[in-house]
């Protein structure tokens, strides 16, 4: 699986109350929740997002509240994948449930804001094509890789199932 898209950097620590404000939790709406991405850091950054766009943090990405609703507003708003050095354990794990794409990625700090990347989830590999490097990230075992390619843990069962 292969994914592309501009990143959008961020540093480290940056929580679930800054990804989606405690404000927005009264929904569970994937596309309400993504208009309000990062409102807490940049106003209006959801407006800058296109589809495919990619999160790059540094370390503990994800850390706070234990709230699907973070990686539920990232996904919301089309972001394809988040890139960092870390992440929080809760985060990562819910992240995958849901079918977004996480990479654990110890040179993540090389990627600068607006630079084109292109990611390969199945071999781990992190292409910038603005700065011509090529990283390495975790890859994913395989039925991690189903679970994200399935659309989330959910989607992922029901088709096991389906299948018995």
């Amino acid at each position: 699986m292969k994914l592309k898209g501009k990143a959008h950097k961020f540093g480290a620590n940056i929580d679930t109350d800054v990804i989606i404000p405690a404000r927005y939790l009264t929904s569970v709406d994937p596309k309400e929740l993504g208009r309000h991405l990062m409102e807490g850091l940049v106003d209006g950054f959801a407006k800058m997002v296109s589809p495919g766009d990619m999160l790059v943090g540094t370390t503990n990405f994800g850390s706070g509240s234990s709230r699907e609703h973070a990686p539920l507003a990232i996904k919301g708003a089309g972001i394809s994948c988040v890139i960092a050095v870390t992440f929080a354990r809760i985060f990562f794990r819910n992240a995958i449930n849901i079918g977004l794409p996480v990479l654990e990625c110890t040179q993540a700090e090389e990627i600068e804001e607006g630079d084109h990347l292109e990611v390969d989830l199945a071999s781990g590999e992190i292409r910038d094509l603005t700065r011509g490097k090529t990283y390495k990230a975790v890859p994913y075992p395989p039925f991690m890789l189903e679970i994200v390619q399935a659309g989330g843990l959910v989607e992922y069962t029901r088709r096991k199932l389906a299948a018995r």
